[in-house]
């Protein structure tokens, strides 16, 4: 039985509406992770109350931005492992489990799950497509790291999890990065091993899809990723990510 210890980090901003949700289905997790971490990027509504009334460790003063809050998360955590989760996000109760049992293959540097959209607009379609991006992306821009590699391309909501001695080693994300802070990660970390999709599913809130319409927000996406590969510069692709709660 592996007994390294899991950390959870979830970075918030104004997550009031979905986070009693998801800190909810971490305390059905079997087992249980040794440590949640919200990471705040300074949220005007009751998040922060919310967090600490699940007696969890709540950081803030946070410089806002995904990527530097779940960077300043994983250097604080304690656990042996980090699992990045989204606040909007639920996971099997055996998460924990699964996590442990990927990272047990020490040719693994980097894993994730995979992302199912749910909610008033969810579409199947959307759904494909948001699962054959972690494959056709690396395929498009770095052919021969995915086959010679198997590099994927994991994006938030497909919770992210590694060691955080490899985490720590690769550098970690950037914080200077405002949008694919994910696939930047992924790239660091196939330097150290195999990027792996696990066959399991997550759920994720279709609140961007709904508010943007199912054709927008393929658009956007897409736009964003090959953008990314051919260097478009990040600011100027963040400024198509509207922040939606």
């Amino acid at each position: 039985m592996d007994s390294s210890s899991v950390s959870v980090i979830i970075p918030t901003l104004n997550e009031e509406h979905t986070l009693p949700t998801v800190l909810g289905k971490l305390r059905e997790l079997d087992p249980q992770p040794e440590e949640i971490i919200v990471v705040d990027g300074g949220s005007e509504d009751r998040t922060t109350n919310i967090a600490n009334s699940f007696k969890i460790k709540v950081l803030e003063g946070v410089k806002v931005g995904r990527s530097a809050q779940l960077h300043y998360g994983a250097q604080r955590a304690s656990g042996d492992y980090l699992i990045f989760l989204h606040a909007d996000t639920l996971v099997p109760q055996d998460l924990v489990s699964c996590v442990k049992h990927t990272l047990s293959q020490s040719e693994v540097s980097l894993g994730g799950f995979v992302a199912i959209m749910r909610g008033s607009k969810t579409r199947q379609w959307f759904t494909f497509l948001n699962y054959i991006k972690t494959y056709l992306c690396p395929l498009f821009y770095r052919p021969m790291s995915f086959f010679r590699k198997s590099l994927k391309l994991l994006f938030g909501d497909q919770v992210m999890f590694c060691r955080k001695v490899d985490y720590l080693k690769a550098g970690g994300f950037d914080t200077d990065m405002e949008i694919m802070e994910e696939a930047d990660l992924c790239l660091k970390m196939n330097r150290l091993g195999r990027v792996k999709m696990v066959h399991r599913c997550v759920y994720s809130s279709d609140r961007r899809v709904a508010a943007w319409g199912f054709w927008k927000a393929n658009r956007v996406y897409w736009y964003i990723a090959f953008g990314w590969a051919f260097g478009i510069k990040n600011d100027k692709l963040a400024q198509l990510y509207t922040k939606i709660r």
